[in-house]
């Protein structure tokens, strides 16, 4: 184990460390709680406070002092498999994996007294896999925005920059892995949710195909949501899914998958030699910011050299088109879900009326057939683009940032790709236009995941998206590893450094 404080270890580290009695499992617990309490609320140079963790379950110590003994009796299943594979591992989960008995307010100050009936099926498989739960983590309200912030709980902060959001809506888990709160995290999706805040926060989080990882009914019936793991390597990333997935009787939607993603993988670059790789800077007209246009042909220069053959695809899709489409779907199921929900609530934040809003018009433009009727051209053009290669690699967003605070509902500008150097801005009506993440929502059967790609000028990190074909998940975590191991990444928010200033 390397001479560094317990809250920046990997998972796979840790459990190795604690198999050869380098390390206890108490001694990790304290370690990511002290984190939480020294850094989150700490607010050094008046940029503001982190705000990431909603609450610590200081209970779940005694749940590491069991591990502490299992450990000293002697594990004997294979690395990170069985009823041992996160034992005494702290994992940091999102508000809405409900945990019976404790607060499942979604963020919503209305709701901030209910609690949950049961353990959500992400957080019983943690459980049952001897992780511990010590901390949960903030979400916009209903996991709707791609920023952080509610009335609840107030601004969570990039711990890169603290004057930009860390995205949403799994902002705060994004935010948790960056500041050393703990080595796994938990995280959702409905249209960018977990590969969102892991571009902007520098870690990595996978979207699973569809029915790898069970929900919870009614919604884990919606064909584009997933719940899923965000870690701070691709392995550690490997090791949750790997938990997580599976048929659960709660959520008939699940569905076995291709097997056990590996843990390890030597000489990850040799892989990249011979394989195809697609790439796709806009998707079809996103305007992208020039620092991720960079950061995505870096990325692919790079890939090039370790002997992929790499070409760039182009793909028929217009940002307004998908926001139409996608829109329009959640027009039929989200949007009155959470109308049903919130009737009569007083306070909801502005974004929230806003989704609420926009969902409902759309479902009233187009009918559910309608909707599918977008999906599947947009399946089609997907797998026609992706047609003789292994991997598609596209940024997770086309911004370089958001601000922390910004709810955004007069759209978003971004410096017009055509007109670079001009000056001039392209604005987008909606800010979801800002991010390249639900078109694979919409194919959600394909494996994405998201890595580091680069820094943006405001020193907020840049995401790329590795897509895979339906259910071919392996191909995902082994690109991700090549990427790692061409452009290692700081493991960690360099948190001295907070404070610079953001533009609107």
């Amino acid at each position: 184990m390397t001479e560094q404080q317990p809250y920046a270890l990997g998972a796979l580290e840790a459990l190795r460390a604690f198999r050869t009695g380098e390390l206890s499992p108490v001694d990790l617990f304290d370690s990511v709680v002290e984190r939480i309490e020294a850094v989150d609320r700490a607010d050094p140079d008046g940029s503001g406070a982190i705000t990431a963790v909603m609450q610590t379950l200081d209970r779940a110590r005694e749940a590491a002092v069991r591990a502490e003994h299992r450990y000293r009796s002697g594990v004997d299943e294979p690395l990170g498999t069985g009823p041992t594979a996160l034992l005494g591992l702290p994992v940091a989960t999102k508000e809405k994996h409900g945990i019976a008995g404790e607060t499942l307010s979604q963020g919503l100050v209305a709701l901030r007294d209910e609690l949950a009936e049961q353990d959500h099926p992400v957080v019983e498989r943690i459980t049952g896999a001897g992780g511990i739960v010590h901390a949960r983590t903030t979400s916009p309200e209903f996991s709707c925005a791609t920023v952080t912030h509610s009335r609840l709980w107030g601004v969570t902060r990039n711990p890169w920059n603290r004057a930009f959001s860390p995205g949403g809506s799994s902002g705060g888990a994004g935010a948790a892995l960056a500041a050393g709160y703990a080595p796994l995290a938990t995280a959702s999706d409905i249209a960018g949710s977990t590969r969102i805040p892991a571009g902007f926060t520098g870690v990595v989080g996978y979207k699973a195909p569809y029915g790898r990882i069970p929900g919870l009914p009614p919604l884990s019936a919606d064909w584009y949501r997933g719940d899923g793991p965000m870690a701070r390597s691709v392995t550690d990333t490997a090791l949750l899914t790997n938990v997580l997935s599976g048929i659960h009787p709660v959520d008939h939607g699940t569905v076995p998958g291709e097997g056990r993603i590996p843990l390890e993988y030597p000489d990850a670059a040799g892989w990249v030699a011979r394989r195809r790789v697609a790439v796709s800077v806009r998707l079809g007209d996103y305007p992208v910011h020039p620092d991720v246009r960079d950061a995505i042909l870096r990325l692919a220069a790079l890939l090039a050299d370790a002997g992929a053959i790499v070409e760039e695809v182009e793909l028929p899709w217009t940002s307004s088109r998908i926001r139409e489409i996608t829109m329009g779907h959640f027009g039929h199921i989200l949007g009155p879900a959470m109308a049903r929900l919130t009737a009569g609530m007083p306070a909801l934040t502005d974004y929230t009326e806003r989704f609420i809003a926009d969902a409902l018009a759309a479902g009233e433009r187009l009918s559910l057939v309608e909707t599918l009727e977008g999906e599947s051209r947009m399946q089609l053009e997907l797998a026609a683009a992706m047609e003789g290669f292994d991997v598609l690699l596209t940024p997770v967003s086309a911004v370089d940032g958001l601000i922390a605070d910004a709810s955004y509902l007069d759209g978003i500008a971004l410096p017009d790709p055509d007109a670079p150097g001009s000056g001039r801005e392209v604005h987008l009506e909606h800010y979801w236009q800002a991010h390249m993440t639900v078109p694979f929502n919409v194919g959600n059967r394909c494996p994405v995941l998201a890595v580091p790609a680069g820094i943006a000028g405001n020193g907020v990190p840049i995401g790329v998206q590795i897509v895979g074909h339906p259910y071919a998940e392996e191909s995902v975590f082994r690109a991700g590893a090549a990427v790692e191991e061409l452009q290692p990444w700081p493991l960690l928010a360099p948190l001295e450094v907070t404070g610079r200033s953001a533009t609107r």
